[in-house]
Formats: structure tokens, C-alpha cells, sequence
């Protein structure tokens, strides 16, 4: 059985991490070509995720690769890249993705969860997607952290009333590319305030994607919450000019906590 992720990283340095902690998402679905730095072999996954958490994060999510670059579900190269990662941050919670995209039937992508052998300890469930419900409970099945994934209000709802809400590892809040950065912040403010009148008490994590992230970032440093990047989300740093890695993301974005929390 894997071990359930800790909620938080073991903090090197209690003044400076306060209470925020920040997830390395070193690739993401992205295909090679998006980006030089994008990781897609388990070699080179295990080099991201070593850089990520050298500058600081507390844990990894990573999208394993099929031979063309796209997410796999599939237990064998999951395998193969958990134990390159483990190689390298052997103390570092690993989590994965089951998108639909990946496994676009639920069935299907239900048995492939249930096959994995060689196990992470989280992953990330979408909860608008068909079969999120029957996912997470091979997840739970196999003591397999679940984080909640959060796009939209309607996500909150089904999440809610979920029976296996309050078995999941912590609440996903993900605000979606394309807003400008008022209503980025708007809408996790929403999502927030929608969680928070579920009743459940577990950790939120807060981040962006595209132009909601850095934004969304800020926010979440302000409310002193959970949040993540690296190349899954964004492609340039505060500045708009192109990441070098995941690495310059993770430092980036401590810079940023920093700033707004004084």
C-alpha cells in the first residue's frame, strides 16, 4: 500500500515556508515541443522534479508518457518513472494525474487505476469528468491520497455530495486559463467561498493555469494557502518572459509568497 501524501513539506526553514506549500506540476498534458525544458522521459522527469525540489517544493505531480509524449494510465511506465523520481527525492510525496483525456472511458480508466503496482502516493481526480466517483475509489482502495479537482461550481457540487468527500487528501482549486487577472481572482474567490460553504474541513490547494496563474498564485499567497507551479501551468515567469524549468518557476514563485506576505 502507499503511503498517503503529507498535507504539507518537510520545511527546511519554518520562518520563511511559514505555512504555504508549493507543489512542483513539472509537465502537465503537454506534448513534446511546447516547451525545451519539458520533461517527458522517466529520466528527465526525475531530473525536473530533483531541480523543483532543490529550489523548494514540497512535493511533485507529474503526467507520465506513452512513446509519443502523450499521458499514459497505463502501470508499467507509471512504474518506471515513480521509481526514477524516487531515486532522486526519495522523501518527496509523487502524485499523478487521472485525467480523461488519458482514458477517456471511465470503465477503462477505472481498471487501469485498479492495476497499478507500483503506486503513487496521490493523485488528482477531476470531479466534473464522467467516472471521478468510481476513480477516486480505486484510489482509496489502494491508500492512494485523493486530491479533489475543482474546476468550476458545478465540480464543487458533485464534489459535495460525494460519499467519499471527506476521504480526499485535499481540495484541488484550479482556475482555468483565459480570464485576465482581476477575474482569475475573482473566480477562485468563488470556488473558495463555494468550498467553504460545503462544510468540509480538509486543505485547499490553490492555483492557475495559463493567465489565471500567476495571479491566482498571489492570491493564494495572500490567504496563506496551498498552492503549486511549474510547467504544467505556465510557461513564463512573473515577468512574462519565457520559464528556463520548472526550477525557475518554483524559485519564482517563492519570490512571489515573499512579496505578499510581507
Amino acid at each position: 500500500m502507499a503511503m498517503r501524501a503529507r498535507p504539507g513539506p518537510a520545511r527546511q526553514d519554518e520562518d520563511r515556508w511559514d505555512l504555504v506549500f508549493i507543489k512542483a506540476c513539472i509537465n502537465g498534458d503537454r506534448l513534446p515541443g511546447e516547451h525545451p525544458a519539458l520533461p517527458v522521459s522517466a529520466a528527465q522527469i526525475a531530473a525536473e522534479a530533483l531541480g523543483a525540489v532543490r529550489a523548494g517544493a514540497g512535493a511533485v505531480h507529474l503526467h507520465v508518457k506513452d512513446d509519443s509524449g502523450a499521458d499514459t494510465l497505463a502501470g508499467e511506465p507509471l512504474s518506471t518513472v515513480l521509481e526514477a523520481v524516487r531515486d532522486v527525492v526519495p522523501d518527496v510525496p509523487i502524485g499523478v494525474t487521472t485525467g480523461a483525456w488519458a482514458l477517456p472511458d471511465p470503465t477503462t480508466r477505472t481498471e487501469a487505476v485498479r492495476a497499478w503496482a507500483n503506486l503513487p502516493d496521490f493523485a488528482s481526480v477531476n470531479w466534473h469528468e464522467d467516472g471521478a466517483e468510481e476513480v477516486a475509489q480505486a484510489l482509496l482502495d489502494k491508500g492512494i491520497g485523493v486530491e479533489a479537482g475543482l474546476w468550476h461550481e458545478s465540480a464543487v457540487d458533485a464534489w459535495a455530495r460525494s460519499p467519499l468527500r471527506d476521504q480526499c487528501l485535499r481540495v484541488l482549486i484550479e482556475v482555468q486559463d483565459g480570464s485576465e487577472p482581476d477575474e482569475s481572482v475573482r473566480v477562485a474567490d468563488r470556488l473558495l467561498a463555494a468550498v467553504a460553504a460545503t462544510g468540509a474541513r480538509l486543505p485547499v490547494l490553490l492555483h492557475g493555469e495559463g493567465s489565471s496563474c500567476w495571479p491566482v498564485l498571489r492570491r493564494a499567497a495572500r490567504l496563506g494557502l496551498d498552492t503549486r507551479i511549474g510547467l504544467e501551468d505556465t510557461l513564463v515567469l512573473p515577468d512574462g518572459s519565457p520559464a528556463p524549468g520548472n526550477a525557475a518557476l518554483v524559485r519564482a514563485a517563492l519570490r512571489v509568497i515573499d512579496e505578499e506576505r510581507g
